[in-house]
């Protein structure tokens, strides 16, 4: 058992790839590959009498998809897959939901936001990146007129590793907050939080003190929270602090089963600081727009390195998500200038006994891309 940053990690290492391991009864955690530093997802079966729950899938790659051939034949104990969970919508959740609800033929579980913004996304493709509007994001953002051109050759040459949306089912059964499932002899209550993705779903067994947190609550990483061209003018990060207050309502010895990192204990200690985080990454970008900043100008506030044209794209989401909530709190202005570009500028008179620039939180390297 590790303890770190007032967190306690009861296990060292994930399961090996093609294995399960039981954290309590009925509940097991398995890990498949990713590629990048992550390195892999964290995702987890629930044993129902009759059957499993698949609750996330990982990526639409053929490793995943031989991982999960692996899975059914050797851990299963000839019970079928009766269910997949899907917390949310992101392609690391959802890559091979399709596949394995055709396998089993059974139901797919998602909140409402999460399932139809997937089969949007998919259906989308990548022209949400090349179509007028993005290019009237990147542009106000700061942003050369051949970032986009950029962008879409980094897709392509990404495509193989499953980070793009993969094929939905074609019906799914809706998730609610506060729905109980009955699972084996457990009832899992759905927690809905939002910021990260729209309406993501944790599952909290108060029995057995555990939840299942998803991208929601991870306990070393920060979940990207991100303003998008498909709806430019969003508010996700007021979403997901005001997530953070509801789930501090968890109870501290509750084991949370995270999607990245390892499962940990310390769940209130974690939101606090994530709570903090953000709010110091605020404090640092109003100090530096006491002179009007475009978006793109702002990155080296949060992150230290050079960004490759994904990362900056993660990064300029991050960014304006931050900005975004500084202007619903009256402390940003935003001017469209002649130029086309979007220019921040700093308006709370308060801001001169608040700010304390030389004791922020270093910058990230770069944005992490869950």
């Amino acid at each position: 058992m590790e303890t770190q940053e007032n967190l306690v990690y009861p296990w060292n290492t994930p399961p090996p790839v093609g294995t399960i391991k039981e954290l309590a009864p009925g509940v097991y955690w398995l890990a498949m590959p990713m590629p990048g530093s992550l390195g892999h997802i964290n995702l987890y079966l629930l044993e129902d009498n009759t059957g499993w729950y698949v609750v996330d899938t990982g990526l639409s790659n053929a490793d995943t998809g031989r991982v999960w051939k692996e899975i059914f034949s050797s851990q299963l104990g000839s019970k079928p897959i009766i269910g997949v969970i899907c917390t949310h919508m992101h392609p690391d959740h959802i890559g091979q939901a399709s596949m394995i609800t055709e396998e089993f033929r059974c139901p797919l579980y998602m909140t409402r936001a999460e399932y139809y913004q997937a089969r949007s996304f998919a259906n989308n493709g990548s022209s949400r990146r090349s179509s007028w509007q993005g290019q009237m994001f990147y542009s106000r953002a700061g942003m050369p007129d051949n970032y986009l051109e950029e962008l879409q050759k980094m897709w392509q040459a990404h495509s193989a590793e499953g980070m793009s949306m993969p094929t939905m089912p074609s019906g799914y059964e809706c998730l609610e907050d506060g729905q109980v499932l009955t699972i084996g002899d457990h009832e899992w209550r759905v927690v809905v939080g939002s910021g990260h993705s729209p309406e993501h779903a944790c599952l909290h067994c108060a029995a057995l003190k555990i939840m299942i947190s998803g991208d929601q609550i991870l306990p070393i990483i920060t979940s990207n929270v991100s303003v998008h061209p498909t709806e430019p003018n969003a508010n996700p990060l007021k979403s997901w602090m005001e997530s953070h207050d509801k789930f501090l309502s968890t109870p501290a010895d509750t084991l949370v089963l995270p999607a990245h990192n390892l499962p940990f204990y310390g769940v209130r200690e974690r939101l606090r600081g994530l709570t903090a985080h953000h709010e110091d990454r605020m404090l640092a970008i109003e100090e530096a727009c006491v002179v009007p900043h475009v978006a793109k100008d702002l990155l080296p506030v949060l992150f230290a390195r050079k960004l490759d044209p994904r990362q900056m794209m993660m990064a300029l989401g991050e960014a304006i998500a931050h900005l975004h909530l500084m202007m619903h709190r009256n402390r940003i202005q935003r001017t469209l200038h002649d130029d086309g570009q979007y220019r921040f500028l700093s308006i709370d008179p308060d801001l001169t006994r608040r700010a304390h620039p030389h004791a922020h939180d270093a910058p990230q390297d770069t944005p992490v891309m869950v």
